[in-house]
């Protein structure tokens, strides 16, 4: 007999598993049809983070829309694509930065992959096209982006489609206690191995975003990364779409480790959840070269440079930049993980938690001193979640840290605007999820 759905034909992410309909957002707050009011602590899967119902936002998306809503990019510029990338060389620490504007992280990805090829053939250097990628990673949903992933469920149903990529282990310091300089030489071993004159570029999260619930790296990790790559013309590719703009208390996570990549790709945060919205950016003398020796990039999409995203990108940067979102991340952050631990470091199914800025993740063990995970059987990610939905938060989860299979994080990311009492409300609700899921410590 035909499933149907109660909500009728949409085909539902969730597909076994039927969601209120929501009426509105405010601020960090969701409220769905019936009136029940919503913590939004994960921002989605942390997109927002200006916080919903801004008008200024809606305004200035209208006003271009009205303008001209839609030009092809090979045809036309405008003026909120200049404006915004103009802004946004300001703060990214590439120099002379150059935006390539797409509409999402899995297509901001597989541009990157595309450019760093496209750098490496303007160079001369025709023979490098291997991209070295994590485990325990998640960089998209499209089949290139898929093949730098490192999670094994994602990947799985599509191993055979897959142009696959060599893998290294990711900082993951709970479970495997690893110094930067081991970690770091995991990748000048495989770009030796591979052959140097073969690899293209290294592509990694700063911070492990949803696969490894922001597992944070040792501090000398990065630096070494970078001269790596420098010692043997790899370029380096950083995946900011979850962790950047703001997420981690800085700007852009790398900031933390005063590392500038080569090509950064951001999305997640680039226009609040408003419009979908990512970029590349790369550095103008590599952009340069291309376009010398190449004549041009060869990669687009229908709606790339779209005038009503740069728009609402614009208006999402003024924002954060007017309210301080990203001194309030690393504010309310900091007590976000004082409250957190003081909560439940003692609870004896809390193995880890671990974050920075409004990006936090907790990993849920069966046994604390053997750090054996639940079976992925229980849905215990999936119990805490729904069980935090019914008393009004909103987490995110992911599964499989562990072993691939097994291993369960919770997380929250709530938008960048929250304040001291929210973040005290959010911590409360999700200990108390905890604890009538798994018991009190």
């Amino acid at each position: 007999m035909l499933y149907k759905h109660p909500h009728g034909n949409v085909f539902y992410r969730n597909m076994n598993h039927p969601r209120p309909k929501i009426a509105y957002g405010q601020g960090i707050y969701l409220y769905d049809e019936s009136g029940k009011r919503y913590i939004d602590g994960s921002g989605g899967p942390l997109v927002i983070n200006v916080g919903h119902g801004r008008a200024e936002i809606v305004e200035a998306m209208a006003r271009q829309a009205q303008l001209a809503a839609y030009v092809h990019a090979t045809m036309f510029t405008s003026e909120p694509l200049e404006a915004y990338a103009a802004a946004l060389a300001e703060v990214t620490p590439l120099p002379e930065p150059r935006f390539y504007f797409l509409s999402s992280g899995s297509e901001v990805v597989e541009g990157a992959i595309k450019l760093a090829r496209q750098i490496q053939m303007a160079r001369g250097e025709e023979r490098r096209h291997v991209v070295l990628s994590r485990w325990n990673s998640y960089h998209g949903m499209t089949l290139g982006a898929l093949a730098v992933s490192g999670r094994p469920g994602l990947r799985s149903p599509y191993l055979d489609m897959l142009h696959d990529v060599p893998h290294i282990p990711s900082p993951y310091l709970y479970r495997y206690p690893m110094t930067g300089e081991q970690l770091a030489g995991r990748l000048e071993e495989a770009i030796v191995a591979l052959g140097a004159e073969n690899v293209a570029a290294f592509i990694a999260e700063p911070t492990s975003g949803a696969s490894l619930g922001a597992a944070l790296p040792p501090d000398d990790y990065w630096p070494r990364v970078r001269a790596i790559c420098d010692r043997y013309g790899v370029l380096l590719i950083a995946d900011e779409v979850l962790v950047g703009f703001g997420r981690m208390g800085k700007m852009w996570a790398l900031e933390h480790w005063q590392t500038v990549p080569d090509i950064l790709v951001a999305s997640k945060g680039t226009a609040g959840g408003y419009f979908p919205l990512g970029f590349i950016a790369a550095r103008g003398a590599d952009v340069e070269q291309v376009r010398v020796a190449l004549g041009d990039f060869n990669h687009g999409g229908t709606f790339s440079h779209h005038a009503v995203g740069a728009a609402a990108g614009l208006a999402t940067l003024g924002i954060m930049q007017r309210e301080k979102l990203v001194e309030n991340s690393a504010t309310m952050g900091a007590l976000m993980g004082e409250l957190l631990h003081e909560a439940l470091d003692d609870h004896p199914h809390v193995g880890d938690i671990r974050g920075r800025g409004l990006f936090w993740g907790i990993e849920l063990v069966q046994d604390r001193a053997t750090k054996q995970p639940f079976p992925k059987k229980e849905g215990i990610t999936h119990h805490l979640t729904d069980r935090a939905f019914d008393l009004g938060l909103i987490i995110y989860h992911s599964v499989g840290c562990a072993d691939g299979v097994n291993g369960d994080v919770v997380m929250l990311g709530p938008p960048l605007i929250v304040d001291e009492a929210q973040v005290r409300e959010m911590v409360a609700i999700l200990t108390e999820t905890i604890r009538r899921e798994l018991g009190h410590a």
